[in-house]
């Protein structure tokens, strides 16, 4: 069982403080992402778990065994990086084998261990190549390899796909997911891409200046941001805001319409709503087309609402102008509310 369990890790930098008091439990055989922009801490948070960081303060236990304390080779941990770390003068085999040749395991051993994952990865046939006749994704291939081999309670890779062309990420997401999901291997995987983060993982952490903002389901972080840096942050666009005025009983004025929302006693708060969960309707709220670009399947239209920036994802059949004054309504069971002073949902 190789459960994670970070428990008030904390990083400090001098006056800088990197990581502020994370809590996180990834269950065995669990796919985590550790989400966010540059300087978030994320990779910061996974380099305390590998042991090339040490916390300030707080633990870290794999399999009821705190592993903080240890050295890196002692905590059954492999990890893939982004600039891939193939050895250029050894073969496809070497490379992938050259951990277990450290370890000093039998010869029998390492080849099957080495055939093992170089299948799992679809690069059997590559074997006897050098890295220099490789592709970047094939490269990619046998550092992820390299690591499988190992056979590690855990597998960290921190943004191993981010030097590849938009079409061979793809394959390489579906590709990586599988292979982790038959290996039974927990993986925590760090990126700053939300496309792969909502396609990969069973559970996604959106850090935010050191912190977790949200720990979730893709499904969950999607539909039900838990503060207004994670609705701002996730979907492509993201989330339109708009200020609503109490009309009093729980209902508000936005942009000059009335919606119910929270009855709490304030006197504005933030009304939200993703892009693609608006539509052209007879009533609503009164936009002006900014500027149109057609996406094939749809129109990305962004608008001017009262001064405001707000976009609407809308059928490719529609004829839209810049200039144009769209009505748009929102579809009510995704309106979401944030308090302005704290960020974080209402309910």
């Amino acid at each position: 069982m190789a459960v994670i369990e970070i428990k008030n890790v904390a990083k400090r930098f001098g006056d800088y403080q990197a990581l502020h008091d994370i809590n996180m439990t990834i269950e065995d055989q669990e796919f985590m992402c550790l989400l966010g922009a540059s300087g978030c801490g994320k990779s910061t948070l996974l380099r305390i778990i590998a042991g090339l960081e040490t916390a300030t303060s707080g633990e870290v236990w794999i399999g009821g065994r705190r592993i903080d304390n240890l050295s890196p080779k002692d905590r059954g941990i492999s990890m893939v990086f982004q600039n891939y770390a193939v050895f250029p003068h050894l073969t496809v085999f070497e490379n992938i084998g050259f951990g277990l040749r450290m370890q000093k395991l039998p010869n029998d051993e390492v080849k099957r261990r080495v055939e093992r994952t170089a299948e799992l990865m679809h690069i059997e046939q590559l074997l006897k190549r050098y890295s220099g006749e490789l592709s970047g994704g094939q490269r990619q291939r046998v550092a992820v390899a390299r690591a499988l081999a190992m056979e590690p309670d855990v597998i960290l890779m921190d943004e191993p796909l981010s030097n590849l062309d938009a079409l061979l990420r793809m394959e390489m997401r579906a590709e990586l997911k599988g292979v982790l999901a038959e290996s039974k291997t927990t993986a925590i995987y760090v990126t700053h891409d939300q496309v792969e983060a909502m396609s990969m993982a069973d559970r996604i952490s959106v850090m935010h200046e050191g912190r977790i903002a949200q720990n979730a389901t893709p499904v969950e972080v999607y539909r039900n941001p838990a503060e207004k840096f994670v609705a701002g942050f996730i979907g492509n666009p993201p989330m339109n805001f708009l200020d609503a005025k109490s009309a009093g009983s729980g209902n508000w004025t936005v942009a000059g319409q009335s919606f119910a929302g929270p009855a709490i006693d304030k006197a504005a708060i933030e009304f939200a709503i993703r892009p693609e969960d608006m539509a052209p309707a007879e009533t609503g709220i009164a936009a002006t087309a900014r500027v149109v670009e057609p996406l094939g399947a749809h129109l990305l239209v962004t608008c001017d609402v009262g001064g405001t920036l707000f976009r609407a994802v809308l059928d490719s059949d529609l004829v839209v102008h810049p200039g144009d004054i769209l009505t748009l309504a929102p579809q009510a069971d995704r309106i979401r509310w944030f308090d302005p002073e704290t960020t974080q949902a209402l309910s």
